[in-house]
């Protein structure tokens, strides 16, 4: 997992505000490619969420059949104009994170398998 520098501001901001947080790959309908982000201390991991990584200090995670389907897949955390999920810390900001992603290299899942 990376993450674009206008993220990690936001990042650093939210933390800032709210304490340690992390963020958690929404595979929902409704939030599609929208992570969500809450205080570490309001979230509770399931069995079967896998962590991807860090993005400015905070941790993500995503649930294991999303990782299943991505698992393949460079996610790169950005900030778009908008409206974050309900209960994210990014709603009502105007402006929201948003995951995109690209295609890991043969050399790069070599690696990442190695």
């Amino acid at each position: 997992m990376t993450a674009t520098p206008a993220a990690l501001e936001f990042v650093q901001l939210l933390a800032a505000e709210h304490g340690p947080v992390l963020f958690h790959q929404s595979g929902g309908c409704c939030d599609g490619s929208s992570p969500m982000c809450y205080p570490q201390s309001e979230f509770i991991l399931g069995d079967r969420d896998v962590r991807l990584g860090e993005v400015g200090g905070a941790p993500v995670y995503i649930g294991s059949d999303q990782f299943e389907l991505w698992r393949h897949t460079q996610l790169i955390l950005d900030v778009v104009p908008g409206r974050g999920g309900m209960f994210s810390l990014d709603n009502g900001r105007e402006r929201r994170f948003l995951t995109r992603g690209r295609v890991f290299s043969e050399a790069e899942l070599a690696a990442l398998e190695g």
